[in-house]
Protein backbone atom coordinates (compact mmCIF):
# COMPACT_ATOMS: atom_id res chain seq x y z
CA UNK A 1 0.00 0.00 0.00
CA UNK A 2 1.62 3.55 -0.81
CA UNK A 3 1.96 5.66 2.08
CA UNK A 4 0.13 8.93 1.98
CA UNK A 5 3.44 10.61 3.23
CA UNK A 6 5.53 8.85 0.75
CA UNK A 7 6.32 11.05 -1.89
CA UNK A 8 10.02 11.34 -1.24
CA UNK A 9 10.55 7.67 -0.15
CA UNK A 10 12.45 5.43 -3.25
CA UNK A 11 11.23 2.00 -1.57
CA UNK A 12 8.19 0.83 0.39
CA UNK A 13 8.75 0.47 4.40
CA UNK A 14 10.23 -2.84 5.81
CA UNK A 15 7.06 -4.61 7.50
CA UNK A 16 8.72 -4.59 10.57
CA UNK A 17 8.89 -1.10 10.87
CA UNK A 18 5.24 -0.70 9.53
CA UNK A 19 4.13 -3.04 12.94
CA UNK A 20 6.66 -1.26 15.06
CA UNK A 21 5.72 2.38 13.73
CA UNK A 22 1.41 1.15 13.76
CA UNK A 23 -0.77 2.62 16.55
CA UNK A 24 -4.03 1.42 15.01
CA UNK A 25 -4.32 -1.47 17.32
CA UNK A 26 -5.02 0.76 20.38
CA UNK A 27 -6.06 3.92 18.81
CA UNK A 28 -8.77 2.95 16.78
CA UNK A 29 -10.86 3.50 19.51
CA UNK A 30 -10.99 7.40 18.97
CA UNK A 31 -12.25 7.04 15.45
CA UNK A 32 -15.41 8.43 16.19
CA UNK A 33 -13.59 11.72 17.91
CA UNK A 34 -11.38 11.74 14.58
CA UNK A 35 -14.57 11.74 11.82
CA UNK A 36 -16.14 14.71 14.19
CA UNK A 37 -12.78 16.21 14.41
CA UNK A 38 -12.42 15.73 9.96
CA UNK A 39 -15.83 16.39 9.47
CA UNK A 40 -15.63 20.43 10.95
CA UNK A 41 -12.47 20.77 9.67
CA UNK A 42 -13.79 20.19 6.28
CA UNK A 43 -16.63 22.46 6.96
CA UNK A 44 -14.51 25.16 7.61
CA UNK A 45 -12.22 24.58 4.25
CA UNK A 46 -15.74 25.08 2.50
CA UNK A 47 -17.07 28.05 4.57
CA UNK A 48 -13.86 29.86 4.07
CA UNK A 49 -13.57 28.99 0.35
CA UNK A 50 -10.12 26.67 0.62
CA UNK A 51 -12.28 24.22 -0.72
CA UNK A 52 -15.41 24.18 -2.63
CA UNK A 53 -18.84 23.79 -0.98
CA UNK A 54 -19.47 20.95 -3.12
CA UNK A 55 -16.06 19.07 -1.88
CA UNK A 56 -16.59 19.94 1.39
CA UNK A 57 -20.45 18.35 1.66
CA UNK A 58 -19.23 15.30 0.21
CA UNK A 59 -16.42 15.00 2.25
CA UNK A 60 -18.22 15.77 5.10
CA UNK A 61 -21.31 13.18 4.12
CA UNK A 62 -19.14 10.21 3.12
CA UNK A 63 -17.79 10.80 6.63
CA UNK A 64 -20.89 10.15 8.36
CA UNK A 65 -21.14 7.26 6.29
CA UNK A 66 -17.83 6.05 7.36
CA UNK A 67 -18.47 6.04 10.69
CA UNK A 68 -21.24 4.31 10.29
CA UNK A 69 -19.86 1.38 8.52
CA UNK A 70 -17.25 1.51 11.72
CA UNK A 71 -20.11 1.78 13.87
CA UNK A 72 -21.74 -1.63 12.51
CA UNK A 73 -18.44 -3.57 12.07
CA UNK A 74 -18.35 -3.16 7.99
CA UNK A 75 -14.59 -1.30 8.53
CA UNK A 76 -11.45 -3.46 8.79
CA UNK A 77 -8.32 -1.12 9.43
CA UNK A 78 -5.20 -1.46 8.18
CA UNK A 79 -2.00 -1.80 9.94
CA UNK A 80 0.21 -0.64 6.95
CA UNK A 81 -1.74 2.71 7.21
CA UNK A 82 -0.36 3.20 10.31
CA UNK A 83 -3.00 4.68 12.77
CA UNK A 84 -6.65 5.73 12.83
CA UNK A 85 -6.26 8.67 11.10
CA UNK A 86 -4.72 7.73 8.21
CA UNK A 87 -7.11 4.68 7.92
CA UNK A 88 -10.67 7.08 7.82
CA UNK A 89 -8.29 9.14 4.96
CA UNK A 90 -7.22 6.11 2.92
CA UNK A 91 -11.22 4.98 3.06
CA UNK A 92 -12.22 8.52 2.10
CA UNK A 93 -9.81 8.47 -0.20
CA UNK A 94 -10.51 5.03 -1.72
CA UNK A 95 -14.88 6.33 -2.16
CA UNK A 96 -14.45 9.45 -3.15
CA UNK A 97 -11.03 9.71 -4.92
CA UNK A 98 -9.47 13.45 -5.42
CA UNK A 99 -12.30 15.35 -3.16
CA UNK A 100 -11.12 13.06 -0.37
CA UNK A 101 -7.54 14.25 -0.87
CA UNK A 102 -8.57 17.78 -0.41
CA UNK A 103 -9.68 17.25 3.26
CA UNK A 104 -6.08 17.26 4.66
CA UNK A 105 -5.79 21.06 3.02
CA UNK A 106 -4.79 23.09 6.38
CA UNK A 107 -3.84 20.61 8.58
CA UNK A 108 -0.86 18.38 10.02
CA UNK A 109 -1.17 14.59 11.68
CA UNK A 110 0.57 16.71 14.17
CA UNK A 111 -2.21 18.94 15.12
CA UNK A 112 -4.88 16.23 14.09
CA UNK A 113 -4.12 13.61 16.69
CA UNK A 114 -3.76 16.68 19.69
CA UNK A 115 -7.36 17.10 18.66
CA UNK A 116 -8.64 13.47 18.64
CA UNK A 117 -6.61 13.04 22.00
CA UNK A 118 -8.22 15.73 23.79
CA UNK A 119 -11.85 15.00 22.54
CA UNK A 120 -11.18 11.54 23.49
CA UNK A 121 -10.07 13.00 26.63
CA UNK A 122 -12.77 14.84 27.16
CA UNK A 123 -15.63 12.56 26.26
CA UNK A 124 -14.04 9.93 28.75
CA UNK A 125 -13.28 12.56 31.58
CA UNK A 126 -17.25 13.42 31.38
CA UNK A 127 -18.10 9.70 31.72
CA UNK A 128 -15.66 9.02 34.92
CA UNK A 129 -17.83 12.33 36.37
CA UNK A 130 -20.35 10.92 35.92
CA UNK A 131 -19.53 7.35 38.04
CA UNK A 132 -17.96 9.69 40.59
CA UNK A 133 -21.15 11.37 41.04
CA UNK A 134 -23.18 8.29 41.37
CA UNK A 135 -20.75 6.91 43.95
CA UNK A 136 -20.88 10.25 45.86
CA UNK A 137 -24.60 9.95 45.79
CA UNK A 138 -24.63 5.74 47.32
CA UNK A 139 -22.08 7.56 50.03
CA UNK A 140 -25.13 9.88 50.82
CA UNK A 141 -27.68 7.83 51.03
CA UNK A 142 -25.56 5.02 53.01
CA UNK A 143 -24.62 7.77 55.66
CA UNK A 144 -28.15 8.82 55.64
CA UNK A 145 -29.04 5.79 56.72
CA UNK A 146 -26.81 5.09 59.91
CA UNK A 147 -26.45 8.67 61.23
CA UNK A 148 -26.35 6.77 64.56
CA UNK A 149 -24.37 3.93 63.98
CA UNK A 150 -21.62 4.27 66.37
CA UNK A 151 -18.49 2.73 65.11
CA UNK A 152 -14.74 3.00 66.26
CA UNK A 153 -12.72 5.47 64.70
CA UNK A 154 -9.01 4.44 64.28
CA UNK A 155 -5.67 6.09 64.45
CA UNK A 156 -2.76 4.13 63.80
CA UNK A 157 -5.13 1.05 63.13
CA UNK A 158 -5.89 1.23 66.99
CA UNK A 159 -8.95 2.11 68.43
CA UNK A 160 -9.40 5.91 69.27
CA UNK A 161 -12.63 7.54 69.61
CA UNK A 162 -16.43 6.46 68.64
CA UNK A 163 -17.89 8.01 65.36
CA UNK A 164 -20.42 6.90 63.44
CA UNK A 165 -20.48 5.08 60.07
CA UNK A 166 -22.24 8.28 58.77
CA UNK A 167 -19.05 10.31 59.44
CA UNK A 168 -16.71 8.00 58.70
CA UNK A 169 -18.41 7.21 55.24
CA UNK A 170 -18.85 11.42 54.78
CA UNK A 171 -14.96 11.40 55.14
CA UNK A 172 -14.80 9.60 51.42
CA UNK A 173 -17.31 11.38 50.09
CA UNK A 174 -15.00 14.13 51.02
CA UNK A 175 -12.47 12.50 48.74
CA UNK A 176 -14.24 11.77 46.05
CA UNK A 177 -16.08 15.26 46.56
CA UNK A 178 -12.35 17.01 45.66
CA UNK A 179 -11.63 14.44 43.01
CA UNK A 180 -14.72 15.17 40.78
CA UNK A 181 -13.80 18.89 41.31
CA UNK A 182 -10.62 18.38 40.13
CA UNK A 183 -11.98 16.53 37.03
CA UNK A 184 -14.01 19.65 36.47
CA UNK A 185 -10.66 21.86 36.73
CA UNK A 186 -8.75 19.19 34.26
CA UNK A 187 -12.05 19.39 31.91
CA UNK A 188 -11.37 23.30 31.68
CA UNK A 189 -7.75 23.16 30.61
CA UNK A 190 -8.18 20.65 28.29
CA UNK A 191 -10.67 21.55 26.37
CA UNK A 192 -8.26 24.34 24.37
CA UNK A 193 -8.68 23.17 20.30
CA UNK A 194 -5.45 22.33 19.00
CA UNK A 195 -6.28 22.41 15.31
CA UNK A 196 -4.84 24.74 13.38
CA UNK A 197 -1.36 24.51 14.31
CA UNK A 198 -0.20 22.53 11.55
CA UNK A 199 2.90 20.12 11.94
CA UNK A 200 4.33 23.26 14.34
CA UNK A 201 3.95 26.49 12.67
CA UNK A 202 0.77 27.28 11.86
CA UNK A 203 -0.50 27.04 8.17
CA UNK A 204 -1.06 29.66 5.26
CA UNK A 205 -4.79 29.44 4.79
CA UNK A 206 -7.19 31.53 6.05
CA UNK A 207 -8.15 28.88 8.40
CA UNK A 208 -11.24 29.89 11.03
CA UNK A 209 -10.19 28.48 13.67
CA UNK A 210 -13.08 29.80 15.98
CA UNK A 211 -15.41 27.89 14.01
CA UNK A 212 -14.20 24.49 14.00
CA UNK A 213 -13.87 25.01 18.02
CA UNK A 214 -17.16 26.36 18.37
CA UNK A 215 -18.13 23.06 16.12
CA UNK A 216 -16.90 20.99 18.41
CA UNK A 217 -17.38 22.17 21.67
CA UNK A 218 -13.70 23.97 22.97
CA UNK A 219 -13.85 26.89 24.72
CA UNK A 220 -10.82 28.40 23.05
CA UNK A 221 -7.82 27.90 20.32
CA UNK A 222 -4.02 26.85 21.43
CA UNK A 223 -2.44 30.51 21.35
CA UNK A 224 0.81 28.65 20.16
CA UNK A 225 1.54 26.17 17.60
CA UNK A 226 4.60 24.98 19.19
CA UNK A 227 2.46 23.85 21.95
CA UNK A 228 -1.01 23.34 20.60
CA UNK A 229 0.56 19.71 18.96
CA UNK A 230 3.19 19.51 21.69
CA UNK A 231 0.91 19.50 24.82
CA UNK A 232 0.07 16.74 27.05
CA UNK A 233 -0.20 18.15 29.94
CA UNK A 234 -3.82 17.42 30.21
CA UNK A 235 -3.16 13.77 29.54
CA UNK A 236 -0.61 13.73 32.57
CA UNK A 237 -3.58 15.89 34.60
CA UNK A 238 -5.72 13.23 34.03
CA UNK A 239 -3.47 10.67 34.80
CA UNK A 240 -2.76 12.71 37.67
CA UNK A 241 -6.31 12.69 38.68
CA UNK A 242 -7.52 9.51 38.17
CA UNK A 243 -4.57 7.92 40.56
CA UNK A 244 -6.08 9.69 43.34
CA UNK A 245 -9.38 8.60 42.49
CA UNK A 246 -7.64 5.34 42.74
CA UNK A 247 -5.77 5.83 46.13
CA UNK A 248 -9.29 6.91 47.19
CA UNK A 249 -11.02 3.65 46.00
CA UNK A 250 -8.03 1.66 47.62
CA UNK A 251 -7.95 3.63 50.78
CA UNK A 252 -12.24 2.43 51.25
CA UNK A 253 -11.32 -1.07 49.60
CA UNK A 254 -8.48 -1.40 52.66
CA UNK A 255 -11.41 -0.94 55.47
CA UNK A 256 -13.71 -2.54 53.05
CA UNK A 257 -11.14 -5.57 53.20
CA UNK A 258 -10.77 -5.11 57.17
CA UNK A 259 -14.76 -4.83 58.37
CA UNK A 260 -15.58 -7.87 56.34
CA UNK A 261 -12.95 -10.37 58.10
CA UNK A 262 -13.85 -12.27 61.00
CA UNK A 263 -12.19 -10.46 63.52
CA UNK A 264 -14.12 -7.41 62.50
CA UNK A 265 -17.34 -8.74 61.42
CA UNK A 266 -18.53 -5.02 60.74
CA UNK A 267 -19.94 -5.87 57.55
CA UNK A 268 -21.22 -8.48 55.48
CA UNK A 269 -20.76 -8.43 51.53
CA UNK A 270 -23.64 -9.13 49.19
CA UNK A 271 -23.57 -12.80 47.70
CA UNK A 272 -23.34 -10.84 43.93
CA UNK A 273 -20.03 -8.69 45.23
CA UNK A 274 -17.84 -11.67 46.29
CA UNK A 275 -16.24 -14.76 45.41
CA UNK A 276 -15.20 -18.34 46.80
CA UNK A 277 -12.62 -20.45 46.84
CA UNK A 278 -11.67 -23.85 45.16
CA UNK A 279 -10.71 -25.68 47.60
CA UNK A 280 -12.17 -23.71 51.33
CA UNK A 281 -16.19 -23.73 51.11
CA UNK A 282 -16.69 -21.69 53.83
CA UNK A 283 -14.50 -18.77 52.29
CA UNK A 284 -16.24 -15.28 50.83
CA UNK A 285 -13.66 -13.30 49.78
CA UNK A 286 -13.65 -9.68 49.16
CA UNK A 287 -12.31 -9.86 45.54
CA UNK A 288 -13.79 -6.30 44.35
CA UNK A 289 -12.47 -4.35 47.04
CA UNK A 290 -9.07 -6.33 46.80
CA UNK A 291 -9.04 -6.11 43.10
CA UNK A 292 -9.76 -2.28 43.34
CA UNK A 293 -6.72 -2.08 45.74
CA UNK A 294 -4.59 -4.07 43.29
CA UNK A 295 -5.55 -2.08 40.19
CA UNK A 296 -4.14 1.22 41.83
CA UNK A 297 -0.85 0.30 41.41
CA UNK A 298 -1.76 -0.21 37.17
CA UNK A 299 -2.79 3.49 37.66
CA UNK A 300 0.08 4.88 38.93
CA UNK A 301 2.61 3.00 36.13
CA UNK A 302 0.21 4.50 33.82
CA UNK A 303 0.95 7.92 35.41
CA UNK A 304 4.69 7.44 35.84
CA UNK A 305 4.98 6.42 32.08
CA UNK A 306 3.48 9.37 30.91
CA UNK A 307 5.53 11.40 32.83
CA UNK A 308 8.38 9.47 31.72
CA UNK A 309 7.71 9.88 28.01
CA UNK A 310 7.71 13.92 27.94
CA UNK A 311 10.19 14.41 30.25
CA UNK A 312 12.89 14.75 27.93
CA UNK A 313 11.03 15.46 24.26
CA UNK A 314 12.39 19.13 22.48
CA UNK A 315 9.48 21.07 20.88
CA UNK A 316 7.36 20.49 18.82
CA UNK A 317 6.26 16.74 18.12
CA UNK A 318 7.90 13.45 18.49
CA UNK A 319 7.26 10.22 17.56
CA UNK A 320 7.68 9.09 21.39
CA UNK A 321 4.50 10.85 22.03
CA UNK A 322 2.46 7.88 20.68
CA UNK A 323 3.32 6.39 23.36
CA UNK A 324 1.22 8.70 25.51
CA UNK A 325 -2.10 6.69 24.54
CA UNK A 326 -1.83 3.21 25.92
CA UNK A 327 -0.84 4.41 29.07
CA UNK A 328 -3.91 7.03 29.09
CA UNK A 329 -6.07 4.61 27.98
CA UNK A 330 -5.55 1.96 30.16
CA UNK A 331 -5.86 4.67 33.28
CA UNK A 332 -9.45 5.49 31.99
CA UNK A 333 -10.05 1.97 31.30
CA UNK A 334 -9.10 1.09 34.52
CA UNK A 335 -10.98 3.90 36.64
CA UNK A 336 -14.27 3.23 34.68
CA UNK A 337 -13.90 -0.57 35.32
CA UNK A 338 -13.27 0.08 38.94
CA UNK A 339 -15.62 2.99 39.77
CA UNK A 340 -18.94 1.04 39.50
CA UNK A 341 -18.56 -2.06 40.26
CA UNK A 342 -17.14 -0.62 43.61
CA UNK A 343 -20.25 1.55 44.29
CA UNK A 344 -22.53 -1.29 43.66
CA UNK A 345 -20.91 -3.88 46.51
CA UNK A 346 -21.19 -0.89 49.00
CA UNK A 347 -24.40 0.15 48.15
CA UNK A 348 -25.61 -3.76 48.65
CA UNK A 349 -23.57 -4.50 51.52
CA UNK A 350 -24.92 -5.54 54.77
CA UNK A 351 -23.75 -3.21 58.18
CA UNK A 352 -23.77 -5.51 61.38
CA UNK A 353 -24.59 -2.13 63.86
CA UNK A 354 -24.18 -4.66 66.69
CA UNK A 355 -20.44 -5.37 65.67
CA UNK A 356 -19.52 -2.24 64.96
CA UNK A 357 -21.67 -0.67 68.69
CA UNK A 358 -19.51 -3.94 70.41
CA UNK A 359 -16.17 -2.38 68.54
CA UNK A 360 -16.68 1.08 69.81
CA UNK A 361 -17.34 -0.31 73.32
CA UNK A 362 -13.38 -1.60 73.88
CA UNK A 363 -10.23 -0.49 73.41
CA UNK A 364 -10.96 2.99 75.67
CA UNK A 365 -12.59 4.84 72.62
CA UNK A 366 -14.13 7.24 75.55
CA UNK A 367 -11.07 7.96 77.64
CA UNK A 368 -10.57 11.55 75.70
CA UNK A 369 -13.74 12.32 77.24
CA UNK A 370 -12.89 11.13 80.39
CA UNK A 371 -9.76 13.55 80.53
CA UNK A 372 -12.00 16.52 78.98
CA UNK A 373 -14.74 15.64 81.89
CA UNK A 374 -11.68 16.49 84.68
CA UNK A 375 -11.12 19.36 82.56
CA UNK A 376 -15.00 20.85 82.66
CA UNK A 377 -14.21 20.32 86.61
CA UNK A 378 -11.15 22.57 86.23
CA UNK A 379 -8.13 20.18 86.36
CA UNK A 380 -5.49 21.40 83.41
CA UNK A 381 -5.70 19.24 80.48
CA UNK A 382 -2.58 17.76 80.87
CA UNK A 383 -2.87 16.43 84.57
CA UNK A 384 -6.68 15.28 83.39
CA UNK A 385 -4.58 13.77 80.72
CA UNK A 386 -2.04 11.78 82.81
CA UNK A 387 -5.20 10.78 85.12
CA UNK A 388 -6.88 9.23 83.13
CA UNK A 389 -3.89 7.33 81.85
CA UNK A 390 -3.65 5.70 85.06
CA UNK A 391 -7.36 4.75 85.19
CA UNK A 392 -6.28 2.72 81.61
CA UNK A 393 -3.56 0.98 83.16
CA UNK A 394 -5.51 0.21 86.39
CA UNK A 395 -8.45 -0.94 84.01
CA UNK A 396 -6.29 -3.48 82.03
CA UNK A 397 -4.97 -4.65 84.80
CA UNK A 398 -7.87 -5.99 86.13
CA UNK A 399 -9.49 -6.79 82.92
CA UNK A 400 -12.32 -3.81 82.52
CA UNK A 401 -13.71 -1.02 80.96
CA UNK A 402 -13.58 2.48 82.19
CA UNK A 403 -17.37 2.49 81.98
CA UNK A 404 -17.54 -0.54 84.62
CA UNK A 405 -15.69 1.02 87.41
CA UNK A 406 -17.42 1.84 90.64
CA UNK A 407 -17.95 5.55 91.63
CA UNK A 408 -15.38 4.37 94.18
CA UNK A 409 -13.10 3.73 92.24
CA UNK A 410 -13.37 6.71 89.92
CA UNK A 411 -12.52 8.83 92.46
CA UNK A 412 -9.40 6.96 94.16
CA UNK A 413 -7.92 8.55 90.83
CA UNK A 414 -9.65 12.31 91.63
CA UNK A 415 -12.06 13.32 94.00
CA UNK A 416 -13.43 15.80 90.48
CA UNK A 417 -15.30 12.67 89.52
CA UNK A 418 -19.55 12.21 90.59
CA UNK A 419 -22.13 10.87 89.72
CA UNK A 420 -22.79 12.28 86.28
CA UNK A 421 -19.82 10.67 84.69
CA UNK A 422 -21.37 7.99 83.52
CA UNK A 423 -23.69 9.77 80.95
CA UNK A 424 -20.46 11.89 80.51
CA UNK A 425 -18.68 9.02 78.85
CA UNK A 426 -21.25 6.88 77.30
CA UNK A 427 -21.03 6.48 73.62
CA UNK A 428 -24.20 8.16 72.87
CA UNK A 429 -23.22 11.34 74.48
CA UNK A 430 -19.02 10.96 73.34
CA UNK A 431 -20.82 11.22 70.04
CA UNK A 432 -23.78 13.44 70.23
CA UNK A 433 -21.85 16.46 71.83
CA UNK A 434 -19.13 16.99 69.14
CA UNK A 435 -21.43 19.33 67.37
CA UNK A 436 -18.41 21.42 66.00
CA UNK A 437 -18.33 21.86 62.04
CA UNK A 438 -16.71 18.86 60.46
CA UNK A 439 -17.61 16.71 63.69
CA UNK A 440 -19.35 13.52 63.93
CA UNK A 441 -22.35 14.33 66.21
CA UNK A 442 -25.53 13.13 63.99
CA UNK A 443 -26.84 16.50 63.96
CA UNK A 444 -24.02 17.89 62.37
CA UNK A 445 -23.83 15.24 59.66
CA UNK A 446 -27.15 14.72 59.00
CA UNK A 447 -27.02 19.00 58.18
CA UNK A 448 -24.30 18.60 55.90
CA UNK A 449 -26.04 15.33 53.65
CA UNK A 450 -28.86 17.77 53.40
CA UNK A 451 -26.66 20.74 51.83
CA UNK A 452 -24.72 17.92 49.84
CA UNK A 453 -28.05 16.15 48.60
CA UNK A 454 -29.56 20.00 47.61
CA UNK A 455 -26.48 20.36 45.93
CA UNK A 456 -26.99 17.84 43.79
Amino acid sequence: MAKLWGGRFSKSTDALVDDFNSSIRFDSRMYAQDIRGSRAHAEMLGRQGIISKEDSELIVKTLGEIKKDIDDGKVEFKIDAEDIHMNIETILIERIGDVGKRLHTGRSRNDQVALDTRMYVRDELDEIKKDVETLKATLLDLAEEHLHTIMPGYTHLQKAQPVTLAHHLMAYYEMFNRDSSRLDNCRKRLNVMPLGSGALAGTTYPLDREFVADKLGFDSVSMNSLDGVSDRDFALELAFDLSVIMTHLSRFSEEIILWSSHEFGFIDLDDAYSTGSSIMPQKKNPDVAELARGKTGRVYGDLIGLLTVMKGIPLAYNKDMQEDKEQLFDAIDTVKMCLPVFERMIATMTVRKDRMLSGAKGGFTNATDVADYLVKKGLPFRDAHGVVGRMVAYCIEKNTVIDALSLEEFKSFSELFDDDIYDAISLETCVNQRELIGAPAPKTVKALIEKYKKLI
